[in-house]
């Protein structure tokens, strides 16, 4: 069984940064597929970004790609996302999610069979 537990989430202007934290036990980092995901109010869970276990091929949506960055810390077994020049919407609770094998899309949130709580990010205007 994996637990993910996020953090770092907050309040911040148009233009900021935060950094998004997935402390994983039960497993390791180095042995799952693992993405964000961002529920925006009124809105559909959707995918933000992946990193994969083996080749460590990384994967990011439009609205995102340029600004955030996903990474992995084998030594913490911890997953990051590093979001600069935030926008108004990408206020939302976000999520990590984690699995053996999501094969080669990795985008689809039912892929995923482990999810954190998730952590909220608002960013004013």
């Amino acid at each position: 069984q994996v637990q993910l537990v996020e953090s770092g989430g907050g309040l911040v202007q148009a233009g900021g940064s935060l950094r998004l934290s997935c402390a994983a036990s039960g497993r390791t980092v180095s042995t799952l597929d693992m993405g964000w995901f961002r529920q925006g109010p009124g809105k559909e869970r959707e995918f933000v970004a992946s990193i994969l276990r083996n080749s460590g091929f990384i994967n990011y949506a439009g609205s995102v790609k340029g600004r955030f960055t996903i990474s992995k810390d084998s030594a913490k077994n911890t997953l990051y996302l590093q979001m600069n020049n935030l926008r108004p919407e990408d206020t939302a609770v976000y999520y990590c999610a984690a699995d053996s094998d999501v094969g080669y899309v990795p985008t689809g949130a039912h892929l995923y069979r482990y999810w954190g709580q998730g952590t909220q990010v608002t960013v004013s205007s």
